[in-house]
């Protein structure tokens, strides 16, 4: 069932007609990982366990690397997410701080190779 389109960060979209816009299939996935990744476990009242947070490991020694780990525990909580080949994950730290995130996988419907890019800022 298609959801809202509303990358993190960004605001709802208008779809062609004027309605809010709709996204599915790999989109929809990509909308799900990234909202997993970047929400705090515990914010989401409906489901306490939900989310890495991964902003918490920002400026900690070894943050790209737990980011990595955290990524690699989280990812296979999405269905959109094949669980072979294993997905790639990449971590960069500009000077100021911020982590560009760039994750390599399969996608579980389509069978395509997606890649997905984001920030985590502190």
């Amino acid at each position: 069932m298609p959801e809202l389109a509303q990358f993190w960060g960004s605001d709802l979209m208008v779809g062609p007609t004027g309605d809010l816009a709709l996204v599915d299939g790999t989109q929809e996935g990509q909308q799900r990982v990234v909202r997993r990744l970047l929400t705090n476990g515990g914010d989401y009242i409906w489901q306490l366990g939900y989310g890495a947070g991964l902003a918490r490991f920002i400026g900690q020694p070894g943050g790209a690397q737990m980011i990595q780990a955290t990524i690699r525990g989280q990812i296979f909580n999405e269905t959109a997410v094949a669980r072979t080949p294993e997905p790639v994950v990449t971590v960069d730290f500009s000077d100021d701080g911020q982590a560009s995130v760039t994750i390599r996988y399969v996608d579980a419907t389509s069978g395509q190779t997606e890649v997905l890019n984001f920030s985590v800022n502190a």
